[in-house]
């Protein structure tokens, strides 16, 4: 957990702007050494920092990973099916929290690897761990962004000396990033819902057809829907299909 934790507050790091870092040799706690030889701890500014960044952390998990696409095609495909409470806000949170944590896995593996390890084995600063940091993060952004949002970004922005996708500063990237996960979520979502569609509309002729206008047709497409979504066994399409939509 507190690898996690520190994975977490590294990655934050990276939103902060560069002047936040002009103190590179600042330490969370100093040591000074009285004439008599007792020692007094302080506390500097680094620690109000951290505990600044550490609320950052949950914008940082729904907005810069895959949680945003896989929780709004969860909702969909829930509202889709016609269940309105089940499975719960809680669970379908659970999932695209744990979903989440699976796709970016290869991303927190390099960070700790390139970034975190190195900078608890003081082999290099904390500047350089926030920029080896960034570069994971950055291409897995970037890798999902569609090229269309990103320049209408930049020109909103005005960010000029952008040659290529690479260059586009954090503060650009991550709506651009936000703007194109929610279109392949909806586009996804599209795809989910039109079967469950087509039973509706079946149903509801039928039921035209018979005569039987007062009965609700959700009530009788509900059993078919559901026994249609366990055939096919549609988590593990669903699953599969969102993980492989990040080319896991």
């Amino acid at each position: 957990m507190n690898r996690w934790l520190l994975l977490c507050i590294l990655a934050v790091l990276c939103l902060l702007p560069e002047q936040a870092f002009a103190w590179q040799d600042l330490t969370a706690v100093t040591v000074k050494t009285n004439p008599d030889g007792s020692e007094e701890y302080s506390v500097t500014l680094q620690i109000l920092a951290i505990m600044t960044a550490l609320t950052f952390i949950p914008a940082m998990v729904i907005m810069m990973t895959s949680f945003t696409r896989i929780i709004i095609v969860l909702a969909i495909l829930r509202q889709a099916i016609g269940l309105q409470q089940s499975p719960s806000n809680q669970v379908l949170l659970g999932i695209a929290l744990f979903l989440s944590f699976f796709i970016m896995t290869p991303v927190l593996n390099e960070i700790n690897d390139k970034a975190l390890q190195p900078y608890l084995n003081e082999e290099i600063q904390s500047m350089e761990a926030v920029d080896r940091a960034k570069a994971p993060i950055k291409a897995f952004m970037l890798a999902q962004t569609r090229l269309t949002d990103l320049e209408t970004f930049v020109e909103i922005s005005g960010t000029e000396g952008v040659q290529e996708p690479e260059d586009v500063p954090m503060s650009v990237l991550i709506p651009s990033f936000i703007t194109s996960e929610l279109k392949t979520a909806f586009q996804i979502g599209f795809m989910l819902f039109i079967p469950f569609l087509i039973i509706d509309l079946v149903v509801a002729s039928v039921l035209m057809a018979m005569g039987m206008m007062m009965l609700s047709p959700m009530i009788v497409s509900l059993p078919f829907k559901l026994m249609l979504f366990v055939l096919v066994d549609g988590w593990s399409l669903t699953m599969s299909t969102l993980a492989g939509s990040f080319g896991v």
